[in-house]
């Protein structure tokens, strides 16, 4: 597969680093490392209007956030409540505040970041359930969060994109608990851990995510095979997708999770659900959060404010 020089630097890095594949580490190792190449992959983070930690209380205990607020938002603003990515077993809000601030400021929006619980302490359904009551805790806390409360959006990226499209979905079944978000961005998000995708056989081996390490993934966060027919963790397993939120879905080629991804862009088209499909044919899997170095994180990043944008335009 060609795969882009940008992309090529990165995997020539991490060999170079001597850095293991995350599935061969425990838990809390892969998580410290996860941690640690944020400084190495991403760029400095942008300036913002206004950075502020929240907390609100979760079925598990508090959950914290971090809201941002872009040069150019106005005091009642837009807002992307964003779940972050790592497997359900990595990643903070310190791992993707530089994308959420450049969201922030690229869309001229609110950006609202959710920790929710890592895998394995806890396990399906615990970052779902700590996904939906970060979505409801911003539509009802709106006014105070300066949200205009008509005009919220979700996303993330991998695990988040994940979480993103469940929430959505949980959305349209539990009629009116949780708010139906105006749109979803979905970066190369994992969207059926049966994981039986063609992409799964192509992508083995020689990139930061590969299926194995993707298996170790879903095997932490899961409690038993059964769960991976549940739409709360596989979206693409839902009878329908009719109903649920405009989408932008942004998929890369060297990705196992490439082909879930083009085919969930395909059942909410076919669904009546309008699509924006981005496909980067020669980019890996977490380029979004490697930008000091692959240049397609902009593209990425810049193309997620521009259908925001469009889509709180429409509201």
């Amino acid at each position: 597969m060609p795969i882009d020089p940008d992309a090529q630097r990165v995997l020539d890095l991490i060999r170079e680093s001597g850095r293991p594949p995350y599935e061969t580490l425990p838990a809390l190792e892969a998580r410290r490392l996860y941690a640690a190449g944020r400084t190495v992959l991403q760029p400095e983070p942008q300036e913002v209007l206004e950075v502020r930690d929240l907390t609100c209380a979760g079925p598990g205990g508090e959950i914290r956030m971090r809201a941002y607020r872009g040069f150019g938002a106005p005091d009642v603003a837009p807002c992307l409540v964003f779940y972050h990515g790592g497997g359900w077993l990595m990643g903070d809000l310190d791992t993707h505040d530089g994308p959420c601030r450049a969201i922030a400021n690229a869309a001229q929006c609110r950006v609202v970041s959710v920790d929710y619980r890592l895998a394995p302490e806890h396990k399906f359904p615990a970052a779902f359930d700590d996904a939906a009551t970060a979505l409801r805790f911003v539509a009802m806390e709106a006014q105070r969060l300066g949200v205009d409360r008509a005009r919220i959006a979700v996303g993330g990226d991998s695990a988040g994109g994940n979480l993103a499209a469940a929430v959505s979905l949980a959305a349209r079944e539990d009629a009116g608990r949780t708010p139906m978000p105006v749109f979803q961005v979905l970066i190369y998000p994992a969207v059926d851990l049966a994981m039986t995708s063609p992409s799964y056989r192509r992508v083995t081996e020689g990139v930061p995510l590969t299926a194995s390490g993707m298996r170790w993934f879903r095997d932490h966060y899961l409690a038993e095979p059964g769960q991976a027919f549940d739409w709360r963790a596989s979206p693409l397993r839902a009878a329908s997708l009719a109903g649920l939120p405009p989408a932008l879905v942004v998929t890369a080629g060297i990705d196992p999770l490439c082909d879930e991804g083009i085919a969930y862009a395909r059942r909410l088209d076919e669904d009546g659900v309008r699509v924006t499909h981005l496909h980067l044919a020669d980019q890996i899997h977490g380029a979004m959060t490697m930008g000091k170095f692959i240049r397609a994180s902009e593209l990425i990043i810049g193309t997620s404010a521009a259908a925001l944008r469009d889509a709180w335009a429409r509201v």
